[in-house]
Parts: C-alpha cells; structure tokens; sequence
C-alpha cells in the first residue's frame, strides 16, 4: 500500500487511558506494516479542558509504549504546526471558503428556539435535528437577526441525498439525509468546532487512513461531505479511507470509561507492566495473530497487522488476562534487562528499606528465581524485602496461618537441622526441613510454611531454599530463633 498517512490526534485533557492507546497502536502499527507516516497531532482547542501537564503526559507515554512518530511535537514537519490551537488561522480561513462557496451558512437561532423545534419534532414523531430554518435566510431576515444582536454560529450544508463510505473494519454504511442534519462547525464566538478542525487538518495533513474509535462513526458523513466540498474548493485532495475501532467495554459489559480505574495508562506503568506485555494484550481486544496465539511481540504484530482484519464487535478488557500476558513478556526477558527494569522499585518511594541495606549480589542472584513468578514488576519490592530489610515484614494473617500447634517444635527440629546443613546447596537446605517434618510427621509442604513466615514474613512467595542460600545461615537461623521466641511469648 503506497503513501500510506494515518494520524493520532488525542486531546490532552487527563490521564491517557488503554481505549486512547489501542488507538494509537493500530494506527502506529498500520503505518509501519505499510512502510508510511504516522503524524501524531494535539487536538488542544477546548481551553477549558487543555492543559500542559496532559501534553507532557502525552508525549511521555508515547515514548513509554515506544511509538515513534514521523510528524508531529518536537520533530516538526511539513505540515506544521501540529498543536490546533497553533492553527486558529488556518480553521478561520476555510470557514470562510465555505460560507463564500455556498458550502456553509451563518444560523442565528436561539438555544430556546432549538429546544422547542426539537420538542416540536420529536412529539411529531420526526427526526429531532436541526431544520435547517436559516439555510436560506434572505438578506432583509439576516439584517434584521443581526439588529436584535443576535451572534450566529455558522453551520455545514449536509447534500440532499444518502451519503455511503466503505468502512474498512464494518464494510458499507449508509446513512440517509434525514438522519445527518446540518451541522456547526465554528461557535458564535469564532472559535472553531472538532467537526471543523479535524477533517481540515486531515485533509491539509494529506492523511489517507483515518483509524478512530466506533464513537466517532455517526459523525462520519458529516465528514465525507465535508470532505467533498473541501476537495472542490481546493483544500483536500480526496477522502480518506475510514475504519472505526470496536469499543473496549469494561465492567458490567459497560463502555470502558476515563472515569474506570483500570482504564488508566498510569496505572498500568504505576504497577509495573511492560510496555510490550501491555501492548500484546491490547492488540488482542479486537484483532489478532492467528487463532490459537496470543503471545507474540510487537515486530511480529506490525508484520501481520491489517486493519481489514480487525473485528468490529466490542472486546472487553480482562484484567487478569492482561496480567497473564504481561506475567508471559516477563518471562521472556533475559535476566540482565529484567534486573534493570525492576530498578525502580527497588529504591524509594517504593522500596521499604533502608538504601544502605541493598545487596546488589543477593538482589543479581534472587532476580532469576523472581521473574520466573510475577506478573507485573512492583510485585518485586514485597518479594525480595526479606534480603534487605533487618526483621522480616510479617504479615500476621500469614502468621496466624502457619503457626499452628506444634510450631515451635517443628521449628526447634528444623533449626537444628539446618545448622548442620550445606549451605551452599539449596537441595541441601530441602533435605533438612524434609527431616524436620519427618520428625513431626509432617511432609514437605506443611514443614516449610512455618520456616517459610518466620524467614520471610509470608506463606507465599520465590523458591524457599534458594532464598534461605542467598539470605544466608546467619541470618536465617536468627530468624528462626525469633520466630521462637515469640511462639513462646
């Protein structure tokens, strides 16, 4: 596919959440299955909402997903500039193309006058958009609006016939005139509308493809026929090609909202996801790899993606299935880049110990036995804190668990075992608690989750034997000995 122009044009109000970034992906990704140009754009006209802390978030995040952009903030382009509120001239200009052309026309109706014709309209039983009342408004009726004060908005004259586009995720939709009324694309205070910027800046941008959420899909025709007359004044060069996104639905089988906590990009990088793990699952909520494969890395994806391929029925977000695919790109890390990406959560705020108490030799040597068991990475700090803090964190539910009668005799047997074990050998370390439970008629499984609390605070966590060897002799058996006395107190 040649000359290949998509676009991502958020808006930087909030956080940027998981609906925004699939968005982002199929479009990112489309664009480099094909060889083309992503142009990432800020749709930053609503003052009211816009702010420069959502900007930097935004930037932020495409870095952090590692979607590069070809246009766009802090590249530049032959389009620029690529921020809307940056372009106020260039929207003001094609306003008045339009109106000049016939394409557009000042209304002057009242908010009131709206409401009651729409009342009026829907007790008919008919379609309750705007009526067109001053499409063609004489010059003595538009002086006279003019006189009471009275500011117009200037609205888009929609044709008088069905209006039909190939959508490339849903195929061929149609919509009939009586269903897609005018429209108004600048506000009585001049400032310009989204239905106006938006396909103006498409069409400037020379994008191709337009890939969006199925939200946008009613406001579609509008486009086309915006686009027509755009494309008779001179200002596009053709019609974009259209293809709308199944919705992502959360809880309830509920939209997925910005107000949803798991909707949240930063929750995501908060927890500690990997940007691949992340991205692999969100692929999946409405497209795929192939049918019996949902592992695959992001050059894998580009290779194979096709937004034809992409389902138009809603996919809804599963948290514990993000996690497992997360858990899975964790695992496929080699260990040196594990280590580096869970070096945040191993210094403050996070990590609960002192910075002096960090052993870089305990923490290179548990890491192998960690990544083979978490599914995001802040699940380290709670994992390795019993190497670095100076008593373990117990966790009193953990304790009350395991610590049941005969405990302390268990863990006498077992500390005398252990004393006499070889502590460079983690077998070595199971043979003895295996002992010690023999001796109290127990096995495996119910000797270790004594030792296990009294060592590292919890009933769960990484391999036991490899994480008594690291700790060392020392400072397990002490362990082991409070843990006593306090079975005695």
């Amino acid at each position: 596919m040649a000359n290949v122009r998509v676009r991502f044009c958020p808006s930087p109000t909030g956080n940027p959440h998981v609906g925004l970034v699939r968005t982002a992906l199929f479009n990112w990704a489309f664009a480099r299955h094909n060889e083309g140009t992503l142009v990432f754009r800020i749709e930053d006209t609503d003052a009211a909402r816009d702010s420069e802390e959502s900007y930097d978030q935004l930037l932020d995040s495409m870095r952090w997903l590692g979607f590069d952009w070809d246009e766009g903030p802090e590249i530049g382009g032959p389009h620029a500039p690529y921020r809307q509120s940056q372009r106020m001239d260039i929207y003001a200009d094609v306003a008045a193309k339009l109106l000049d052309a016939g394409h557009a026309y000042r209304c002057y109706c009242s908010t009131e006058e709206l409401d009651t014709r729409r009342d009026a309209a829907r007790a008919a039983g008919k379609p309750s958009g705007y009526d067109g009342h001053c499409r063609d408004l004489s010059a003595g009726q538009k002086a006279a609006y003019e006189a009471e004060g009275r500011e117009p908005i200037v609205r888009f004259r929609m044709p008088d016939e069905a209006i039909t586009f190939d959508d490339l995720v849903r195929g061929e939709i149609t919509y009939l005139p009586e269903n897609v009324p005018d429209y108004g694309i600048v506000r009585a205070n001049g400032a310009p509308l989204y239905t106006l910027v938006n396909p103006v800046d498409d069409a400037l941008m020379e994008i191709t493809h337009v890939l969006r959420g199925e939200d946008l899909l009613s406001s579609t025709p509008r486009q086309v026929a915006l686009y027509k007359a755009l494309t008779e004044l001179g200002i596009a060069k053709e019609t974009p090609a259209f293809g709308h996104l199944p919705y992502v639905m959360g809880e309830g089988n509920k939209k997925l909202s910005k107000r949803d906590p798991e909707s949240s990009l930063n929750l995501y990088r908060e927890r500690g996801f990997l940007p691949e793990g992340l991205l692999n699952y969100l692929s999946l909520l409405g497209w795929s790899l192939a049918a019996d494969r949902d592992i695959f890395s992001i050059d894998e994806m580009v290779a194979a993606f096709d937004v034809t391929d992409v389902n138009p029925n809603p996919a809804r977000f599963d948290l514990k299935k993000c996690e497992a695919i997360n858990a899975d790109h964790i695992r496929m890390l080699d260990v040196k880049d594990f280590t580096e990406r869970c070096a945040p959560w191993l210094r403050a705020p996070f990590a609960p110990w002192a910075p002096e108490d960090f052993d870089e030799a305990q923490w290179q040597a548990i890491a192998p036995h960690a990544q083979s068991r978490m599914k995001v990475l802040s699940e380290i700090t709670d994992n390795v804190d019993f190497l670095f803090l100076p008593e373990p964190a117990v966790d009193e539910a953990s304790w009350t668990k395991a610590m049941k009668e005969g405990s302390d005799a268990l863990l006498r047997t077992a500390r005398e075992k252990l004393e006499a074990a070889d502590w460079t050998s983690p077998e070595s370390l199971k043979e003895a608690v295996l002992a010690a439970g023999e001796a109290h008629g127990l096995k495996l499984g119910k000797a270790q989750a004594p030792v296990r609390v009294a060592v590292t605070g919890r009933t769960v966590g990484l391999p036991l034997f490899e994480s008594l060897e690291i700790l060392g002799k020392e400072k397990t058996l002490a362990r082991v000995d409070a843990a006593l006395e306090r079975l005695a107190a």
